[in-house]
Formats: structure tokens, C-alpha cells, sequence
């Protein structure tokens, strides 16, 4: 059983986190296993996936997710629910929905109805599901459902008159909804089959109309639509799926333009189905992702979060690209510091840290010369970087989510890189270049083997700006 919590509004409606009580079962030795990541949200038990549902409220970010409460595979979902003032420290509380006659709980979206549109009242939380009749008896087809929170999150309301959208076709599900502040109504994004989406609008997030369908090529599932200014100041739109393709473009209201070509925000093995929080402060626009495919072996969870990701855009015309970077509160992790200012490595020289942490977060900054290869040995993973072939890979043991597989990072033809690697029990997360190239990974480490080793193959190299950080846990009083 799950620690249960609850969110105590006694301060004047600014949440705080409390505990309430320890469940069943005893939270000494939770968190702390050896396979536990440290610094990403894993449920306390059996199987997530998809991250559901993200809405920031009242100091409060939310995250909901799939998980399975029986087993630590995949199976009949509910929507978990985890709460963070920081987007680190997260707490487990009550799930907020679960399987009725409909079927089990599919991904989705929530939203802040600041405006009261759905006549629920101001404020009020709606959340925006698939109901996957595949497991309602008898067995129906994919719908669309809404519920609803008057309390900032704490408990649940399912609609009444559920489904909102009756089966459109295929598979259709993962709605995705946001508010058009221009035109004053809500819009959402749905999955339909195969590379097909479609966009729908709302006045009061309850009846809705079909307005476009689209293709992201190769792509399926979780869609995510969201807005960003670009740096001349000009509002763009950006539409992506699953595994992590994206268009940059216009929005009126009703219709999506691309002005450019299909991108990849993701480009690891492991990353999947990412989503925005809506009603994010500060204009911030904050990603995360499933990072799926991992191992757990004899662990009482399964799968793991990515590190959130703040997005921006950078580049023009042609050239605009989505930029992901983690999060700057990651930063109040970092303790033990290793500062090496300029390092030549050659084939017989490599660079070899004393350091023993298991987790940690590694910056520097390469100039490849005239090598034909760059090696970072990580708990006894290689990390490549091949310069012939202007690419970087992870000797992983996880397998990919998604079909084909991207075993590899295909990186700028350039003589100078600056990288980044967040290093945590069961995962290594790579940014490139400030984040303009950035691919999640998965892996068990190998045996006791901490300390970070740098390489070279036919030729000298240069590192400057090598630091690395040992990181905290964010379990630590778990």
C-alpha cells in the first residue's frame, strides 16, 4: 500500500504538503533500493507509465500518471497522483481515478478552469481521460471522459454524462487540452490512428467539434500542444507525439499551420510520451517524459520519470528548434564538486576521476582534433561519441519503446561540443550543445564500478570545463 497524504489548505489556499498516514506497511526501507532512481519520480509500487494529467495549481505541481496497482507490469490502469512544490521532492498520494464500467483509466490532460466555463465553478480542475473499454465487460470501444476536482486535487469527480466525445474511430485517445485565451475556448488534441491526429474546440470543455486532422509521420499516441515565443518575440505552436516528433507552426484558434519540417525533441532510447504542465507560472513551459523500457530486476516498482525539462526556442526561419534543458531547481542537488579546467587526453593518457558517486551530474566540453573516437566510461557503461560518424551512443540494457529503434544520437558535424549528463541509478539523460540535441537512456550499471573514465582512439583531444557534482536524493526521508 502507498503513503497517503493529503494537501492541507488552512494557510489561506496556499497548498502544503503533509503527511497523514503510513499505510499498511512499514516506509523505512522505501526509496532506498538498489535499483531505486534517486532523483527521478518512480511510484512506490508496481508499473507506471505514461505521464497524465499535468496541472500546476496553488504552489502545487501535479503529476498523474498510468499505473498499474496490482502488479509491476502493465495491466488495468488507474491515474496515480504525485504532488511537488519543486518538481524533485515528489509525494505519492491517494490515486485519482480508477476503472469503472467504462474500462480503465488511458492517458490524458488536466487543466485550471480559471473562468468557470464548465459551470463547475472558478478554479475548478478538469481532467480529460480515455476510457479504454477493453477492459469494461462487456468490451467497449476508446472514449473520451472528464472529471473534475473542486478541492485542488484531492478527490475526484467523474462527469455524469461521460463519455464527452463518443468513439470517433481506431484507436482514439490521449486528449491533450489547453485554453485559447484569443478566441476564448478550449481546444484539444487527440490521438486517432496510425500518424493521424485531429484538434477539436469547446466552449464549455464538454461538447466538442472536430476542426483539423493532421499526420506526424511515423509517429502514434500522447499528443502535446502548446505554445512558446520564439526569440524575435512572435508566439509559435508546437504539435508533437510519442516519440518525441514534433511541428513547429501557427494556430488560429481551429487550425495548425506548419512552417517547419518534422523534428525530434527526443532522440534516446528510452525517452516516450512526453507532456507539458499547464497553468505552469512564470511562463515557464515545463516537459517530462516515460522514460520507458528500463530495468528493475526484484524491485517492487517498474519504469521511471524523466528529469523535467524546461523548453524554450531557439534559432529562426527554418532553423527554429526546440531547446530542452532540466530544470534549474536540479541545481539544489549538487554537493561534492570535481573542477577540472583543461585536460589533454591521448590514447595512452585518459582522464579518471576519484570520485565514487552513483549519481551525479556531469558538464564539459570537447574538441574532438583529430581523434576518430571519444569514450565515456559511466558505472561500466560506455558512452560513444564516434567522430567519423558524427554520433553518440549508450551501451544500454533496456529496451526501447519505440519501433525503429534509436540506438543512437546523430550530432553536429563540429570540432567543439559542449555536453551534459544526468547520471542517476538506472539512467543516463544526455543535453548537447545547451540542449538543442538532448536523448534519454536507460541501463543497470555493472557491477561497483563509480568512478568516470574519459578516453581517447587515434589522437589527442582537449576536455575544458569538466565539472562534476555529486547529487542528493530526493528520498533521503522516505
Amino acid at each position: 500500500m502507498v503513503k497517503k497524504h493529503c494537501l492541507d489548505h488552512s494557510d489561506g489556499g496556499a497548498a502544503q504538503l503533509q503527511s497523514i498516514n503510513q499505510g499498511q506497511s512499514s516506509m523505512t526501507n522505501k526509496y532506498q533500493e538498489i535499483h531505486r532512481p534517486q532523483f527521478h519520480f518512480t511510484a512506490s509500487e508496481n508499473w507506471i507509465n505514461d505521464p497524465n494529467g499535468l496541472v500546476y495549481q496553488n504552489g502545487i505541481w501535479h503529476l498523474f500518471f498510468q499505473h498499474n496497482i496490482e502488479a509491476t507490469t502493465f495491466g488495468k490502469m488507474w491515474w496515480g497522483h504525485a504532488v511537488s512544490h519543486d518538481l524533485l521532492h515528489w509525494q505519492q498520494v491517494d490515486h485519482a481515478l480508477h476503472p469503472d464500467d467504462m474500462g480503465s483509466i488511458f492517458s490524458g490532460s488536466a487543466v485550471v478552469d480559471h473562468d468557470n466555463t464548465a459551470n463547475f465553478g472558478h478554479d475548478a480542475l478538469l481532467a480529460f481521460y480515455t476510457a479504454a473499454g477493453m477492459h469494461a465487460d462487456p468490451i467497449q470501444p476508446f472514449t473520451q471522459c472528464l472529471a473534475v476536482s473542486t478541492d485542488s486535487g484531492l478527490t475526484w469527480t467523474k462527469h455524469k454524462d461521460n463519455p464527452i466525445i463518443p468513439h470517433i474511430e481506431g484507436d482514439n485517445r490521449d486528449p491533450k487540452v489547453i485554453w485559447h485565451q484569443e478566441t476564448r475556448h478550449w481546444v484539444m488534441a487527440l490521438y486517432l490512428g496510425e500518424d493521424r491526429y485531429a484538434l477539436l474546440t469547446s466552449a464549455d470543455a464538454k461538447t466538442w467539434t472536430k476542426t483539423q486532422e493532421i499526420s506526424l509521420h511515423g509517429c502514434s499516441e500522447c499528443p502535446d500542444f502548446f505554445s512558446l515565443v520564439d526569440p524575435t518575440g512572435i508566439e509559435r505552436w508546437v504539435l508533437s507525439g510519442a516519440n518525441g516528433s514534433y511541428y513547429i507552426g501557427h494556430f488560429d484558434g481551429s487550425t495548425f499551420s506548419p512552417d517547419s519540417e518534422l523534428h525530434f525533441y527526443e532522440q534516446g532510447r528510452n525517452g516516450y510520451a512526453a507532456q507539458t504542465w499547464s497553468n505552469a507560472p512564470d511562463g515557464r513551459c515545463v516537459q517530462i517524459s516515460w522514460m520507458a523500457g528500463g530495468l528493475y530486476p526484484e524491485m517492487p516498482f517498474n519504469q521511471q520519470m524523466s528529469i523535467p525539462v524546461e523548453l524554450s526556442l531557439v534559432g529562426s526561419g527554418c532553423d527554429l528548434r526546440l531547446r530542452r534543458w532540466p530544470v534549474q531547481e536540479v541545481e539544489t542537488l549538487r554537493q561534492h564538486r570535481t573542477i577540472i579546467k583543461k585536460q589533454i587526453i591521448g590514447n595512452d593518457q585518459p582522464l579518471v576521476t576519484t570520485h565514487q558517486a552513483k549519481i551525479f551530474d556531469l558538464t564539459f566540453t570537447i574538441h574532438k582534433q583529430q581523434a576518430h573516437a571519444f569514450y565515456v566510461t559511466i558505472r561500466g557503461h560506455f558512452v560513444t561519441f564516434d567522430w567519423r560518424n558524427n554520433t553518440l551512443s549508450i551501451e544500454t540494457s533496456a529496451k526501447a519503446k519505440v519501433i525503429p529503434d534509436r540506438p543512437q544520437i546523430q550530432l553536429p558535424d563540429q570540432h567543439q561540443l559542449s555536453i551534459r549528463l544526468l547520471v542517476d541509478r538506472t539512467s543516463i539523460e544526455v543535453f548537447i550543445n545547451g540542449g538543442l540535441i538532448s536523448g534519454s537512456f536507460c541501463y543497470l550499471p555493472n557491477g561497483y564500478t563509480y568512478p568516470v573514465v574519459m578516453s581517447s582512439y587515434t589522437g589527442d583531444q582537449l576536455i575544458e570545463n569538466f565539472e562534476l557534482y555529486e547529487l542528493d536524493s530526493v528520498w533521503k526521508n522516505k
